[in-house]
């Protein structure tokens, strides 16, 4: 069973209290809530909401509304979920105060998104995953591919313009950050 992967139970008495009675024969832990309280907890781990409350949405809510409802092609949705939010999980990355869809090259702050393309992507990606300021002649061989000491001019075009694209959408100059010793994102 993995302790961070939860399915939760909100103003559902009835399910919990069947799926408490089958507990051991799941692969993810059951919690019941009665009140919003639960969202602070929720942090970094895997979990689904069934919610006996129409009213109230949550992220990651799956819908019942079919009854009655078959135990085991329940169990399998529930299990399918948590697949899908482990890999988008494994998809979104934070960088400084953005977080960044891997499969949509999507940038998102604040509301706002910005479509990044392949290279800009590649760019971002490798900044964020370095410990210190990266050199421009590594990110061209790193990011471009690039062995031999050519112009880096087509680097620097690069992340001027994508430095201009962040500034423009969400209004931060200070994204990518040009040291003496190379790049950085600014945390």
């Amino acid at each position: 069973m993995s302790l961070n992967q939860s399915l939760i139970i909100y103003r559902f008495p009835t399910l919990f209290k069947i799926l408490n009675e089958i507990k051991s024969n799941l692969n993810f832990n059951i919690e019941y809530f009665n009140d919003d309280q639960f969202k602070k907890n929720l942090n970094n781990r895997n979990f689904v909401v069934i919610s006996g409350d129409n009213k109230k949405n949550f992220q990651n809510q799956l819908k019942i509304e079919e009854f009655p409802l078959d135990i085991q092609k329940f169990i399998e949705i529930v299990n399918v979920q948590f697949l899908k939010n482990k890999f988008n999980q494994q998809n979104n990355v934070k960088t400084g105060r953005y977080s960044i869809n891997l499969n949509s090259r999507v940038m998102l702050f604040d509301e706002k998104s910005l479509q990044l393309t392949e290279k800009e992507m590649k760019i971002i990606s490798f900044l964020n995953n370095s410990k210190g300021p990266v050199k421009i002649n590594k990110l061209q061989s790193e990011v471009w591919g690039y062995k031999s000491k050519l112009e880096t001019h087509t680097v620097e075009t690069h992340v001027y313009r994508l430095r201009k694209k962040v500034e423009k959408k969400f209004n931060d100059k200070s994204f990518i950050i040009s040291l003496k010793n190379g790049y950085k994102i600014e945390n």
